[in-house]
């Protein structure tokens, strides 16, 4: 089943928190995530720089860190929500205006903003999505050995059917492989990169997979 970007977050069953991000694409499969000072970038590869004036929506933070709060999502809405969130607005409500302020990208296909945030002291996490029909927003407890997540396509309510109920990962590129080919994301198709947070103690470790 192809169902676009996706956005998780999870909880190992060594009770780690943790925020992934992959990008699936049939239309721009040339991309990489590149970890560059505390924070995760979307990036054509080398050779495919050509696609940004294809489509300028392909390139963007996916993953950032804002205190206790791990942030992924599949645009340029990361910066505004991470910003918020670190000046001390609720997630739910950082969450809901940035998604709402940059509403569904503008391309051929609509895609929906999709939003993952994971609490690594609070143990929470929230979903939310803006498509061209709804704006989402939901909030979960953190449970050992449960992720979940949303897409940009088919998978694309903050729902309770969206989990994975055997997630664990030792470290945060077994997180990021994790997204990749592991559990109930196996089963989803195209796969291109994906980037990971995992708890460390005292912040987050990041991580990334080209696939």
């Amino acid at each position: 089943m192809y169902i676009g970007r996706i956005v998780a977050f999870g909880m190992t069953k060594e009770n780690k928190v943790c925020a992934m991000y992959r990008v699936s694409s049939r239309s721009f499969p040339n991309r990489q995530a590149v970890e560059n000072n505390g924070k995760i970038a979307i990036v054509p590869r080398a050779g495919a720089e050509s696609d940004l004036a294809k489509n300028p929506y392909i390139s963007y933070n996916c993953l950032r860190i804002a205190g206790e709060w791990a942030i992924a999502t599949n645009g340029s809405q990361t910066d505004p929500i991470t910003e918020k969130i670190a000046m001390g607005m609720p997630v739910r409500d950082a969450i809901a205006l940035g998604l709402l302020a940059m509403d569904y990208e503008k391309d051929s296909l609509d895609t929906p903003r999709v939003v993952a945030v994971a609490g690594r002291v609070s143990k929470v996490g929230f979903l939310g999505i803006v498509r061209k029909d709804a704006l989402l927003v939901r909030e979960f407890a953190l449970e050992p050995g449960v992720a979940r997540y949303i897409s940009t396509y088919e998978k694309n309510v903050p729902c309770d059917n969206n989990v994975d109920r055997n997630f664990d990962a030792a470290c945060q590129d077994c997180a990021a492989h994790y997204v990749v080919n592991g559990g109930v994301f196996a089963d989803f198709e195209q796969p291109v990169t994906s980037a990971a947070a995992m708890d460390n103690g005292d912040g987050f470790s990041l991580a990334t997979v080209i696939c």
